[in-house]
């Protein structure tokens, strides 16, 4: 499959500091922590029946945009969410300098 072929609800879980995506009952989810205007993305996880199928993806699109709307800046340190931006050019603009 490729990385957007599946449609997936990403929920944004403040209390938490994550997003979250039920995947037939696992949770799948992108942790990060927010400061100075910055979006921190520390880790990726995603059931290991469900890799490959893009809900890593979509919860890194999720962040992204979130961010993107917030006015913040973005910085990858979980290294799936700076592939993915290294692959999606559109989000280049959000990227904080210091990583």
């Amino acid at each position: 499959m490729t990385e957007d072929s599946k449609q997936v609800k990403v929920v944004h879980n403040d209390a938490e500091q994550r997003w979250e995506a039920d995947v037939d009952g696992a949770l799948a989810l992108l942790t990060y922590d927010e400061r100075d205007g910055t979006l921190y993305l520390l880790h990726t996880e995603v059931p290991t029946a469900a890799e490959g199928q893009g809900i890593g993806g979509a919860l890194v699109k999720a962040a992204l945009e979130h961010a993107r709307g917030a006015g913040m800046k973005v910085a990858p340190f979980c290294a799936f969410a700076r592939s993915y931006m290294d692959r999606h050019s559109e989000y280049e603009d959000l990227r904080a300098d210091a990583e």
